[in-house]
């Protein structure tokens, strides 16, 4: 496996929108000795007031800012406990917008409330859809609907939650480079293939809807070629483009190399980045699992933006939730579970 996300559903919720705070990112403001308490109830006189998170100018990042993500309760939590140097870091990732990753429980709710909340505030929703089936070859992000029938009703439910609000979609990692490379057993490519391209369809039929189906990495599926075919049989003339290094850490650079061998087999099509977490590039060296899963020494990327200065990369995105772990591996947690340890090293890393 090569990238890995945990898709236990994450509640829609419909109250996060807030105005007033200060702009870009969480602010951490003086010592108040009123931000927390002891078990007696006195407050601590080295809790700090840590401010939600506002939105990014709309020309640079169209994209919502959850304020209430993992990582901002993160950064309150930490600035109530005193622990100042920690929350700055942290801030550094609730203060940029994050892919919601919809799984398989209520997916219409979950979305409905992810777009409603961007909209509230006039932003485009990030959402990944993560629930095909035989989903990450069984690895550390197994599961997935129990069969095409399945997967299609529950598609229809998160198309139903986005509506008419703005979204942007990545669709399902791992779906085609895992055929590719072999993962996936050939007796389910074929529905894989129709299911994807119905999604495709169907994503694309709402009115305002972004979809890019994903395509792996340049360390993945290679020569870049080998893609395209996939890509077609998968829908991507219906789509916007397609999705590179989602959950993983190759280079910008690489990977609009990558993109770009991709989109002249594919006529021109457009594509995205996910640079969450490849501010150092990938590790070198090292076994397999080391390459992919929570490796050291890693670096948050660049911020998303749709000011990406190349005509065919739409935006640079914050696909993988940086802070949540790629699996249970390297004293990591299951995937998609907040590793705070972890999370300070991407920041702390960060030039």
């Amino acid at each position: 496996m090569y990238r890995s996300y945990s898709g236990r559903a994450r509640r829609g919720r419909r109250a996060w929108a807030r105005t007033g705070t200060a702009a870009g990112v969480l602010l951490l403001l003086a010592a108040t000795g009123c931000g927390s308490s002891d078990e007696s109830g006195v407050p601590r006189k080295d809790a700090l007031a840590v401010q939600a998170p506002s939105q990014l100018p709309k020309s640079t990042s169209p994209y919502w800012v959850n304020p209430d993500g993992t990582a901002a309760r993160e950064a309150v939590r930490l600035g109530k406990a005193g622990k100042a140097e920690d929350a700055a870091l942290i801030a550094r990732i609730a203060g940029q917008p994050v892919a919601e990753w919809v799984g398989a429980d209520d997916p219409d709710s979950q979305t409905r409330g992810f777009t409603e909340a961007a909209t509230a505030v006039d932003r485009d929703a990030l959402l990944v859809l993560y629930n095909i089936p035989h989903r990450d070859c069984g690895q550390y992000s197994q599961g997935g609907a129990s069969d095409g029938d399945a997967y299609r009703a529950w598609l229809d439910k998160a198309a139903a939650g986005i509506g008419d609000r703005r979204a942007t979609v990545i669709l399902e990692p791992d779906a085609l480079p895992h055929m590719e490379d072999g993962c996936t057993p050939q007796q389910f490519h074929e529905e894989r293939y129709a299911l994807l391209k119905e999604a495709v369809g169907k994503l694309k039929a709402l009115p305002r809807t972004k979809v890019y189906l994903d395509a792996g990495n340049p360390s993945w599926v290679t020569p870049a070629g080998r893609m395209a075919d996939p890509l077609r049989r998968a829908g991507i003339d219906q789509a916007d483009g397609f999705a590179l290094n989602v959950s993983n850490f190759q280079t910008t650079q690489d990977s609009k190399d990558y993109g770009h061998r991709i989109s002249e087999l594919l006529g021109g099509k457009h594509f995205v980045i996910d640079t969450s977490r490849n501010g150092n590039g990938p590790l070198s060296g090292g076994d397999h699992e080391k390459t992919w899963c929570n490796p050291s020494g890693r670096a948050l990327g660049a911020p998303p933006t749709t000011r990406t200065g190349d005509a065919l990369v739409d935006a640079y995105l914050w696909v993988k939730r940086p802070g949540e772990s790629d699996g249970a591996c390297k004293g990591g947690p299951d995937a998609g579970q907040w590793w705070e340890t972890y999370a300070l090293e991407l920041a702390r890393n960060t030039r």
